[in-house]
């Protein structure tokens, strides 16, 4: 017999600290594990089945993020009154922001138009413990004006096979970031803050695994005087050998947003 299906668009947010990213895992707390468990609750042990937009690393966090939730046999009957109660029954740190109804042919993989990230950071100083979750604290002072030249370099089509964590020569390499800057950061704030602090803000459709900490890994290094620009411009090159050894801290990252 035919069971009709449901399909809704989450979006959601998280502080990822304590969590060791989206896949499930044996013995190990991860979002999705505690997405599955509040829903299971809450949907009374109905068949359901969910898939996130992308993968995410353990301790990193998301001021919006998205999950398609898959139902049969009949609908949900009151999205506000579901997105309450899901709320209520979700540990603080993760909150659901929208529920969405989407058809049946869309996909949350391929249907995103672009993810922005931040990644947080501070210099110079020793941070307030507080600051840990999501921002990045390098003791040592850095070169800011260079390394926001360097952040141009991202920007644009490149081959970012060295920024790709264990990548093969059999992989995709080329791909396109709309927008790479490093800015002073005036979106985060918190009274336990240091009194500047930064972001590195990236915007495009896709990226590797751990391609956004690798490039901040290596404007680290370039703000320390271990590399300089033109080491920037020849990892970017089609058939570029270097590989780069820093990859920052998966605190400071947050997935800013993600629009379909």
């Amino acid at each position: 017999m035919f069971q009709k299906r449901y399909y809704y668009l989450f979006k959601f947010q998280f502080l990822g600290y304590r969590f060791h990213g989206w896949q499930k895992q044996p013995k190990t707390k991860t979002l999705h594990l505690m997405i599955d468990r509040t829903l299971k609750y809450v949907l009374k042990d109905r068949y359901f089945k969910t898939l996130a937009a992308s993968r995410t690393d353990a301790m990193v966090s998301a001021q919006e993020a998205a999950f398609e939730l898959f139902l049969r046999d009949h609908p949900l009957e009151d999205k506000d009154q579901f997105l309450a109660a899901f709320n209520a029954n979700l540990p603080q740190d993760i909150r659901a922001l929208s529920i969405e109804q989407v058809s049946a042919d869309f996909n949350i993989i391929q249907d995103s138009k672009f993810k922005e990230y931040h990644y947080l950071f501070s210099e110079g100083q020793k941070c307030h413990p507080f600051c840990a979750p999501i921002l990045t604290t390098v003791l040592e002072p850095l070169n800011i004006a260079v390394m926001k030249q360097g952040a141009k370099y991202f920007q644009g089509t490149h081959n970012f096979k060295s920024y790709c964590y264990k990548a093969t020569d059999k992989g995709l390499y080329e791909r396109t970031l709309d927008c790479c800057e490093l800015i002073e950061n005036t979106l985060y704030k918190a009274n336990f803050f240091p009194g500047k602090s930064y972001m590195l803000r990236v915007i495009g459709k896709g990226y590797g695994r751990h391609q956004i900490r690798l490039m901040m890994g290596s404007l680290i290094a370039l703000g320390r005087g271990e590399v300089d620009l033109e080491f920037i411009e020849e990892s970017l090159r089609p058939n570029s050998t270097i590989k780069i050894n820093f990859i920052a801290p998966a605190s400071g990252l947050i997935l800013h947003k993600i629009e379909f």
